[in-house]
């Protein structure tokens, strides 16, 4: 089974970087389940990312705290991105789901040589739980 990038979550990813878009375009030629980018799955304003922040999705408040998908200098580029898995025609958030993207995504990243961090391998003091952020696959530029 070979699934492709809707036009819509390709718009979503064109403020990415490049090795990033490259990570998920070989994904989701390689994943065993289909998926997609959320609105806001992409590069996004301090506003954006503060609204996120206020209704609980993020850490990040956009403004003290800058999140990955946020462009650090006028002209750069998101270094995040977060995916849903696509079941049965509507968006899928589950865990095992997720779960299987992740799969492709790492696989992806490993094949091209780029370094990614998957926040469903996170826990932090706000998230005492590992897997708290399991949409969000970010480069790993540290």
């Amino acid at each position: 089974m070979s699934f492709h990038l809707s036009k819509t979550s390709k718009e979503r990813m064109s403020g990415c970087d490049a090795r990033l878009k490259m990570v998920v375009e070989r994904a989701i030629n390689i994943t065993l389940m289909d998926f997609g980018i959320p609105e806001h799955g992409g590069l996004r304003t301090a506003e954006e990312q503060n609204k996120l922040y206020r209704d609980g999705s993020s850490e990040a408040d956009g403004y003290r705290n800058i999140s990955k998908h946020q462009a650090i200098e006028p002209n750069g580029k998101g270094r995040a991105v977060d995916v849903y898995a696509y079941i049965d025609g509507a968006a899928s958030w589950e865990r095992e789901h997720l779960a299987v993207v992740a799969a492709a995504m790492l696989q992806a990243a490993s094949e091209l040589g780029v370094k990614i961090k998957w926040g469903g391998l996170w826990k932090t003091k706000k998230h005492p739980f590992y897997g708290w952020d399991m949409p969000h696959f970010q480069l790993d530029e540290d």
